[in-house]
């Protein structure tokens, strides 16, 4: 049970309605958890530039980390939005079960990638420096693991307001693990 409301747009700053706009146009919907950034008049602004930032990763590298950090976190909201985010992605069933497990047995360097933002995650920036070898090992450099950090961050933010907001998932439900 939600224990604040998603604001509707009439409910939010005009900038946070033109970003409403902009999202309807873009996906069809609102998200509710971009919507309960909206609470706040620059949040949701802020989040959406960090979150689209230009990154070394490619998309498909990002929704790798996005499905183990918010697997680490427990975030329902996340889980969901990123099983489906990670299936227009390419990603089956089993391979993003397995991303969210912190693996990939069918890639060496998705495998690294989620090794690595799983391990962060869990341990709060305190790197194993096995993962952190093995993750450089797979090809990856200081510019990606920059990057990986800054996602892990990024996605841990959505993450924590989901768990403490508790607003409602509108994509289809993330199966348990």
């Amino acid at each position: 049970m939600s224990r604040i409301n998603v604001p509707t747009k009439a409910e939010v700053s005009a900038k946070n309605q033109e970003i409403f706009d902009n999202l309807e146009k873009g996906l069809g919907f609102v998200p509710n958890l971009y919507a309960t950034y909206a609470h706040s008049d620059t949040a949701l602004e802020n989040y959406l530039a960090f979150s689209g930032a230009k990154t070394s990763l490619s998309t498909k590298e990002k929704e790798v980390v996005n499905l183990a950090v918010s697997q680490v976190n427990n975030c329902i909201y996340c889980l969901s939005a990123h099983t489906a985010i990670g299936k227009m992605n390419g990603f089956n069933d089993e391979q993003i079960l397995e991303l969210r497990a912190g693996k990939a047995s069918f890639d060496n360097k998705f495998d690294a990638l989620a090794r690595l933002a799983k391990n962060i995650t869990e341990n709060r920036g305190k790197t194993d420096q096995d993962v952190l070898d093995n993750f450089f090992n797979a090809g990856y450099n200081k510019a990606n693991l920059i990057d990986t950090i800054s996602l892990v961050g990024d996605k841990t933010i959505s993450n924590y307001i989901h768990s403490t907001t508790q607003v409602p998932v509108d994509f289809p439900e993330a199966q348990p693990l």
